[in-house]
């Protein structure tokens, strides 16, 4: 029996812009189809919700801190090998089409194609730039394209995105293989042909609590991030606008280009898995913020999540995470999972949806980009996330709390509230866990000895752990600094400290 997979991610859509997620003002009609021929993930968080970080996780199994790609325009480290390069270790042809955004170049990439995939598929921002004249470059970074009289859908990155992904669907429909469709769309500039782009014209999002979050008692970063928004009327912040209704236009038009890749996947791989999507959500104003930072709130990190290939029309509301997709293509293909990722496999749950994989999930951000002075810059949180709880630690700002079974609008934050101090503290815990156990270079007493943290002590040494990296099989054991001999066992007490 052929084994087939393939991945389809937009970029920047939120759960919400789905109309399976329970919006029926959105029209997704092909991702609602797929939603009801598998499995919905209601709590499922990308692990830095900005794009390049983001897609590190969902391409290695590793989080940012550990691949090194902490921001956008910071490449992977060299030693860190994607799914791609780990599929054609284990024999399997993997095709990527579509945004790359891991190489460390500038938004585009660079129009290389790196190890484990297919060249003759590789089709990054700069290959479509490429293609096009310099005034058609020009127009394809502009908005108002988008109402250009001879706009057409054969003019965008998506619909030569799909074009692509069929033609390989086509050329490879008798054997096992890996596709991963990438789409830069519905992110801005939007762009989107006739009737997509007025689609959704006054339309502005149902009023709810956390349109009105002064954010008097979130951190600061969110204050500033908010900007005259803050004090402005809630009329102003959720409105129509011709951005908003071009946006979410466009992601009615990426659905429509991914059920054409849909459609040909029934055609000639329908005993395929299909996994869908995104990097992370918006904020779109909610809580008077736009676009995405260091945050946890479900505009932003709760992304859309929706696997075909087990059971079928149902919901999972177990905590998922993007860490855990690179391990479940593996386990899929039957091929070793290795030590250094970071998740684990989902297909026990995808065979069985009451399976639970985590109790609990993690998601973590740097900076929004090496490029940028702005967006706050240096950033540094790491949170974990249950189905009723998020705990978030901002390092150099304030903390934040929920209770979403109380609060799903996440406007409460109660972090110094201590009925709450045995879950807030025992989730701490956990973060603090995670860290140490995924060697986050940042890691260290600060982020355990926070003001309302009132058992937890600075000291010098830490945890009093060396955490060397596990070794792959076949690989040169790492040495022990005391002794030059290969380490025994990865995680230790250092010698200093047992001596005392």
């Amino acid at each position: 029996m052929k084994k087939q997979v393939i991945l389809i991610m937009t970029d920047t859509t939120r759960k919400d812009m789905l109309g399976c997620y329970g919006n029926p003002a959105m029209k997704t009609p092909n991702l609602d189809r797929l939603a009801a021929e598998g499995i919905r993930y209601e709590n499922a968080y990308t692990c830095q919700p900005v794009c390049g970080p983001a897609r590190s996780a969902v391409f290695t199994g590793t989080f940012p801190h550990t691949n090194g790609m902490v921001t956008n325009s910071v490449a992977l480290r060299e030693d860190v090998k994607t799914l791609g390069q780990w599929l054609k270790e284990a024999g399997i042809p993997c095709g990527y089409v579509g945004k790359w955004h891991l190489d460390g170049g500038d938004y585009f990439g660079n129009g290389r194609c790196p190890d484990g995939w297919d060249p003759d598929y590789w089709y990054d921002m700069r290959c479509y730039l490429e293609e096009l004249t310099e005034e058609e470059r020009m127009k394809s970074r502009k908005k108002s394209t988008a109402y250009d009289e001879e706009m057409t859908e054969e003019f965008t990155y998506a619909h030569r995105c799909s074009d692509r992904a069929i033609e390989y669907l086509n050329r490879h429909q008798d054997q096992d293989f890996f596709l991963t469709v990438s789409y830069d769309e519905p992110h801005g500039p939007s762009l989107c042909p006739e009737p997509f782009n007025r689609m959704y014209e006054g339309y502005r999002f149902d009023d709810n609590p956390n349109f009105q979050d002064d954010l008097s008692k979130k951190p600061l970063m969110q204050q500033l991030w908010a900007g005259e928004a803050l004090h402005a009327p809630v009329e102003e912040i959720n409105r129509p606008s011709q951005n908003l209704a071009l946006f979410l236009g466009c992601n009615s038009f990426v659905d429509y280009e991914i059920g054409r890749v849909l459609e040909k996947v029934k055609e000639t791989a329908p005993g395929a898995m299909v996994i869908y999507t995104s990097d992370h959500g918006a904020m779109l104003g909610a809580h008077r913020l736009q676009m995405k930072n260091a945050t946890v709130y479900k505009e932003a990190a709760n992304v859309p999540l929706i696997i075909k290939g087990g059971e079928q029309g149902k919901v999972v509301y177990d905590p998922a995470s993007h860490i855990d997709l690179a391990p479940t293509v593996l386990d899929y293909f039957g091929a070793h999972i290795p030590k250094c990722m970071e998740g684990k496999s989902m297909m026990s749950q995808v065979l069985d949806s009451t399976r639970r994989i985590n109790d609990c999930v993690y998601t973590e951000f740097t900076r929004y980009e090496a490029d940028h002075d702005g967006f706050g810059g240096l950033q540094m949180m790491r949170a974990v996330i249950t189905e009723r709880h998020k705990l978030a630690v901002h390092l150099l700002d304030g903390d934040e709390f929920y209770d979403m079974e109380h609060d799903p609008y996440e406007i409460q934050n109660l972090i110094g509230d201590e009925s709450y101090a045995d879950i807030r503290n025992r989730l701490h815990d956990l973060l603090l866990e995670h860290m140490n156990r995924t060697r986050d270079i940042y890691r260290g007493y600060q982020w355990a000895a926070r003001e309302w943290r009132t058992d937890k002590k600075p000291v010098w040494e830490n945890d009093g752990y060396t955490r060397q990296r596990e070794n792959e099989e076949g690989e040169m054991r790492q040495l022990d600094y005391d002794t030059g001999l290969p380490m025994e066992t990865a995680v230790r007490r250092k010698k200093v400290l047992a001596a005392k």
